[in-house]
C-alpha cells in the first residue's frame, strides 16, 4: 500500500468515526467521476455514488421540471418564479412522497455543490441587473416618483417597527428578535430589478404607468439599499470588524468607479460605429467579475455587492453593456438562475410549520402588515397625485411586488441563521403568492390602450383644409428616412397652410433595464449618450428638409429606446399626446433596384400591426419602391372601393393634388353591376358625396383626372391593377380591413399581408413586378 492510500483510508477512517454520532458518513477524497453504468467496480464508483454525475443529474432534473412546470402555468398567467419555487416544494422535503428516491438523488452534501455553483448564477443575474440599470435617471425622477417612493418607504418601516414589538410577544420571545428585524427589513425593500422584471412580463414597461412605477422603485431601491447598510454598519455584532477590511473594501470601490469606468468610457470611444467591443475586454471584466465576488466573501460582507457596484459602473447600452449582457444572460438567467431559486424553495419544510404555533402567527402577522402598510402607502400617495383608482392600485400593487431578490435575502439569512426554517418557509410561500396575485391583478386593472380608445375624431377626412395638419413620422434605420421625407411633400405643405411633423426614430432596448425617451428640441434631462450618437444622422436629414420647407413644415425629434415588443406604446403615447391627424410606418421589406427583396425586419411588421390595432388616429404605411425624381411631376393615382379607408385616402390624394406643379392625380373609382348590399346603405352616401366632390375638383384642376372601371370579379380587378401599375409612381389606397367586397373577394385568398389590405397587398407583391410605391391608409378606428 503507498502513502497515498494510506492517508486516504485514515483520513476516511477518522472522518467516519466522527461523524457517526451524526448518523451521517463521508467518503474523502469523494469520487468525481463514475466507472460507467457497466463498469466491474465496486458500488462507491457508480454513477449515483460518485459527484459529478449527481450533479449534473440534479441539474437535468431541476431544468426539466421548472421547464415542464412553466409551460402550463404561464398559460394561465403566472409568472417563471412560481413555477421555480414550486419545482423545489417538490424536490425539497416539504412533500414527503419519493423520499428514498429524493434522498437517492440528493444525497447529504451534494445541495451544497449545486447551491454553490447557482449561486454564480445569482452573481451574474445581480451583475446583469447593475449594468442594464440607468443609475443616472434617478436625477431625471421628478417630484411625483419620489413622494411616492419616499412615503412607501417610511410610512411602512415606522408602523412595521412599532407593531414588531407586540407581535413578538406572540412568539413568547418577549423582547425584538433579530429574525423579526430581517423580516421587516426584507419586506420593506423595494426592488428595482423585481418591479422591472414584472413589467416587462406585463407588456407594460414604457407605458406611463410603467415609468412612473419604474423611476419610483429606482428610488425606493436606491433608499432602502442604504437604509439596510446603515442597520448593518451599526450592528453590534459586527462593531469589531477588521479595519483594514473596511479600509480595502473601500478603496476597491473607488477604484471601481474612479478607474474602471471611465477606462470603460475609453474602450467605448475606441470602439468603431455599430461594432461590438473586442472580446479581449470582455473577457477582462467577465475575470474581474469573479475575482470581486470572491473578495466580497474574504471581506465578510455579501458576495454580490461588489459584483453589482462593478456592473452598476459599467456603462449601459450599446457597445459596452449591449455585449456584457448578451455573454451572460443565456447563461446567468436562463439557466442557472431557475435552477438558484429552485435550490433556494428546496430549503423550505412544511413538516416544520405548526400552523397554530405562535411563531408561525406572528410572522404571517409581520408579512400581512408589511404588504398592506405598503399598499396603503402607495395608493395614498398615488391618490394625491390624481392617478385614478384603477392606476393608482396598479401602482401600489407593483411596487410592492417581491420576487427574486428577496428570495436570495431569505435565503442567505437562513444560511447565516439570522432567521428560523419556519419563517424562512413562511416568507417564500407569501412571495410566491403575492407574485403571482400581483401579475394576475395588474393585467385585470391595468390596460394601457384603453386611453387610445376615444371618440375624438384624428383623422384627415375630418380636417378642415387650412387647419394645422399634424403627421407622425416613424422611422427605425437612416435608409427609411430616403423615400418617407419625398412622401411627406404629398401632404403638400405651405407657408398658409403648414404642417408640423413629429419625427420618432425607434431604437431597440438593448443592455438596459428602463425605456428612455428623449425630445431633442427639450435638451435638458436628456443622457449624453443619446446626444452624442443616437439619432444624429435622422435628425439632420429632417433638418435640412425643414429648412428647405422656409416656414411650410416644422419639425419635433424624437429618440424612443424601448423593447421593440412595446414600441408601439411609444408611437401611439405620442399621437394621443400631439394630437397627430395620421401615423406614418415605413414597410417592413426594403427592395433593392432591380425588384429584388433586399431586406425583411419581422419586427417593425409587428410593430405596425399593433399600431393599426390601437392607434388614435389614422395610419399609412409606406411601402417603398419608387423614389421621385426632382423636377418631373408625380404621377399618382388612387384606388377607390368604397368605405371609411378610402375616404381617407382619397383625402389625402385631393390634398396632394392642391400643388398642380409637381402632382397629375388620377382617381380610378372600381365599381361593379351588381347592387349593394342593405347595410351599407349610409357608407354608399359618403362615397357618393366624396366622389361628387372628387368630381367637381376634377372639373376646374387640369391635373386631376377621374376615371370610373366597372369590374366582375378579381381576376378582372388583377388585370386592372396591372395595367394601371405601368403607368403611375405613386399609389395611395385604403386598407380597408373586415370589408367583404366582390370586387375583389377572389383575391383575398392571396393576401400575403393583411396589415396592407387586399389592393396594398396585391399591388406590394413580388410577382405583380410593380415599380411603383404604395401608401396603405387606415382611417381612425372608433370604439363603441
Amino acid at each position: 500500500m503507498d502513502v497515498d492510500t494510506l492517508f486516504a483510508s485514515i483520513n476516511e477512517i477518522n472522518v467516519s468515526d466522527h461523524t457517526a454520532k451524526c448518523g451521517v458518513c463521508l467518503k474523502t477524497p469523494p469520487n468525481i467521476a463514475s466507472d460507467g453504468l457497466w463498469g466491474k467496480h465496486s458500488t462507491e464508483g457508480s454513477p449515483l455514488k460518485s459527484s459529478m454525475p449527481i450533479f449534473l443529474l440534479q441539474v437535468v432534473l431541476i431544468y426539466t421540471v421548472t421547464r415542464t412546470l412553466n409551460y402550463p402555468l404561464k398559460k394561465l398567467g403566472f409568472p417563471a418564479i412560481f413555477s421555480q419555487l414550486m419545482a423545489g416544494l417538490i424536490l425539497g422535503p416539504s412533500l414527503s412522497m419519493l423520499e428514498k428516491e429524493k434522498t437517492m438523488l440528493f444525497p447529504y452534501g451534494s445541495q451544497d455543490t449545486l447551491a454553490t455553483i447557482a449561486s454564480l448564477g445569482y452573481m451574474l443575474f445581480v451583475f446583469e441587473n447593475g449594468v442594464k440599470m440607468d443609475f443616472s435617471m434617478i436625477t431625471r425622477t421628478g417630484r411625483q416618483g419620489w413622494i411616492i417612493a419616499i412615503v412607501g418607504l417610511l410610512f411602512p418601516l415606522v408602523i412595521g417597527y412599532s407593531s414588531v414589538e407586540r407581535i413578538s410577544k406572540l412568539t413568547s420571545q418577549g423582547t425584538i428578535v433579530h429574525s423579526t428585524v430581517v423580516i421587516l427589513m426584507t419586506q420593506n425593500m423595494t426592488s428595482f430589478t423585481v418591479i422591472a422584471s414584472v413589467l416587462n412580463d406585463l407588456q407594460i414597461l414604457n407605458s406611463e404607468l410603467g415609468r412612473l412605477a419604474l423611476s419610483s422603485a429606482l428610488v425606493g431601491d436606491t433608499l432602502s439599499n442604504i437604509l439596510v447598510i446603515a442597520s448593518a454598519a451599526f450592528d453590534t455584532r459586527k462593531v469589531n470588524a477588521n479595519s483594514i477590511d473596511l479600509v480595502l473594501l473601500f478603496a476597491i470601490i473607488i477604484i471601481i468607479f474612479f478607474v474602471y469606468r471611465p477606462a470603460m468610457f475609453l474602450v467605448i470611444e475606441h470602439t468603431p460605429e455599430s461594432q461590438e467591443v473586442k472580446d479581449i475586454y470582455i473577457n477582462v471584466i467577465i475575470g474581474v467579475l469573479f475575482v470581486l465576488g470572491w473578495c466580497s466573501m474574504l471581506f465578510n460582507i455579501e458576495f454580490i455587492l461588489l459584483p453589482f457596484l462593478y456592473g452598476l459602473a459599467t456603462p449601459d447600452g450599446p457597445p459596452l453593456g449591449s455585449s456584457l449582457v448578451k455573454r451572460v444572460h443565456t447563461f446567468g438567467l436562463e439557466f442557472l438562475m431557475p435552477i438558484f431559486v429552485t435550490t433556494c424553495a428546496m430549503k423550505m419544510n412544511y413538516s416544520l410549520v405548526e400552523f397554530t404555533s405562535p411563531i408561525f402567527i406572528g410572522t404571517v402577522l409581520m408579512i400581512v402588515i408589511g404588504h398592506l402598510m405598503k399598499l396603503i402607502s402607495y395608493l395614498a400617495s398615488a391618490l394625491f397625485f390624481k392617478l385614478s383608482l384603477k392606476d393608482a392600485l396598479s401602482l401600489a400593487l407593483l411596487l410592492d411586488c417581491k420576487g427574486v431578490v428577496e428570495v436570495a435575502m431569505y435565503s442567505s439569512a437562513l444560511d447565516k441563521r439570522d432567521i428560523q426554517p419556519i419563517r424562512y418557509t413562511v416568507a417564500l410561500t407569501m412571495i410566491m403568492i403575492s407574485n403571482s396575485v400581483v401579475q394576475l391583478l395588474v393585467k385585470r386593472l391595468y390596460d394601457p390602450s384603453r386611453k387610445y380608445f376615444g371618440y375624438q375624431k384624428r383623422n384627415m377626412s375630418d380636417l378642415k383644409f387650412d387647419s394645422n395638419l399634424r403627421i407622425l413620422v416613424c422611422i427605425h434605420k437612416h435608409h427609411h428616412t430616403v423615400p418617407i421625407i419625398p412622401a411627406l411633400d404629398l401632404f403638400n405643405p405651405t407657408p398658409m397652410y403648414p404642417t408640423t411633423v413629429d419625427v420618432l426614430h425607434l431604437i431597440e432596448l438593448v443592455g438596459r433595464s428602463s425605456p428612455i425617451f428623449i425630445s431633442h428640441k427639450m435638451k435638458r434631462g436628456v443622457p449624453s449618450f443619446a446626444r452624442n450618437s443616437y439619432s444624429e444622422n435622422v435628425i439632420l436629414s429632417f433638418k435640412l428638409y425643414e429648412d428647405e420647407k422656409l416656414g411650410a413644415t416644422t419639425m419635433y425629434p424624437y429618440t424612443a429606446i424601448s423593447p421593440p415588443t412595446l414600441m408601439h406604446e411609444d408611437v401611439c403615447y405620442l399621437a394621443l399626446d400631439k394630437v397627430a391627424s395620421i401615423i406614418i410606418l415605413p414597410f417592413h421589406r426594403r427592395w433593392s433596384f432591380d425588384g429584388k427583396i433586399e431586406h425583411e425586419d419581422k419586427t417593425v411588421r409587428l410593430l405596425n400591426c399593433k399600431v393599426m390595432d390601437k392607434a388614435p388616429c389614422s395610419v399609412g404605411i409606406l411601402v417603398t419602391r419608387f423614389v421621385r425624381k426632382s423636377g418631373s411631376p408625380l404621377r399618382l393615382a388612387m384606388i377607390f372601393f368604397g368605405g371609411d379607408d378610402d375616404r381617407e385616402a382619397l383625402c389625402l390624394a385631393n390634398r396632394a393634388a392642391k400643388d398642380t406643379a409637381n402632382v397629375n392625380l388620377v382617381v380610378y373609382h372600381i365599381t361593379t353591376s351588381e347592387n349593394k348590399d342593405e347595410k351599407h346603405n349610409e357608407d354608399i352616401m359618403l362615397d357618393r358625396t366624396i366622389l361628387k366632390n372628387a368630381k367637381r375638383e376634377c372639373s376646374r384642376m387640369k391635373n386631376v383626372v377621374y376615371e370610373e372601371i366597372t369590374v366582375e370579379g378579381g381576376a378582372q380587378v388583377a388585370s386592372v391593377l396591372h395595367r394601371m401599375a405601368e403607368d403611375h409612381d405613386f399609389f395611395i389606397v385604403g386598407r380597408r380591413h373586415g370589408i367583404d367586397c366582390p370586387q375583389t373577394k377572389s383575391l383575398q385568398e392571396w393576401s400575403e399581408f393583411p396589415e396592407l389590405g387586399v389592393i396594398g397587398d396585391f399591388l406590394a407583391s413580388p410577382d405583380l413586378d410593380c415599380k411603383s410605391s404604395v401608401l396603405v391608409v387606415q382611417q381612425q378606428k372608433f370604439y363603441h
